[in-house]
């Protein structure tokens, strides 16, 4: 009974970790345009070696501020955004 508990849990770390690391990856990516590189590559590197840790300290310092998202102005002024009136 113990050893299931455990296995249990164990999977649901590991699913867990995987979802941070998917999630951090993703982001950094798609959504933090005016990243510079060199950093996209660190957080990258963090999340695959602290993966839950990585991924909750990328959300306090990174995505909560929103520092390197686009603006929704700026997202709309692109040239290649379609306008819908």
């Amino acid at each position: 009974m113990i050893f299931g508990a455990v296995g249990v849990l164990g999977t649901f770390l590991m699913v867990l970790q995987l979802l941070a690391l998917v999630w951090v990856i993703y982001d950094v990516l798609t959504k933090q345009k005016r990243m510079p590189d060199v950093e996209k590559v660190i957080w990258i590197v963090l999340a695959f070696i602290f993966t839950i840790l990585g991924a909750l300290v990328y959300y306090i310092l990174v995505k909560r501020e929103g520092k390197y998202e686009e603006k929704r102005e700026e997202a709309g002024a692109s040239e290649d955004s379609v306008r819908v009136y």
